[in-house]
């Protein structure tokens, strides 16, 4: 398996479009009411390892797609997961609820959850295991 996976690279730059279009439009739109300094440290650092990952494969670690057609479900799952992402955003832009705040963290947690499985990348799977319960928590305790 390459270093770098382009595929991932396009995944997480679609993600990131409609949460950069949110921060620039709604600058006081998040606010975390839930102070958790743990839970908030664990999430940023499987945020960041999820990202980094999804994009940069570290030899050793990723070990690559079972066969072609494992390759081809990691691409059709993870366009249908970013899709789903991009029209929840689209559909809840300034609706400010409990299913938007849960949507748009089981989603992502998904995506990183089942790209790792899928490119056997251990390192992706561990910053999933990181980021989705600590990000679904805090989006959750934001939302209620």
């Amino acid at each position: 398996m390459e270093w770098i996976n382009p595929f991932g690279l396009v995944f997480m730059a679609i993600i990131l479009v409609p949460n950069i279009v949110f921060a620039l439009r709604c600058k006081n739109g998040f606010a975390n009411k839930w102070e958790n300094k743990t839970v908030t440290c664990i999430e940023q650092i499987g945020c960041f390892g999820c990202f980094g990952f999804m994009i940069v494969n570290i030899p050793g670690t990723c070990f690559g797609w079972w066969s072609d057609e494992a390759f081809a479900l990691y691409l059709i799952a993870d366009t249908l997961l970013v899709l789903l992402y991009c029209l929840i955003w689209i559909l809840c832009f300034k609706k400010n609820s409990l299913f938007r705040a849960l949507a748009l963290s089981i989603i992502p947690s998904i995506l990183f959850l089942f790209s790792g499985i899928m490119s056997r990348s251990v390192l992706l799977i561990l910053s999933a295991a990181l980021f989705a319960p600590s990000h679904i928590a805090i989006s959750y305790k934001n939302a209620k």
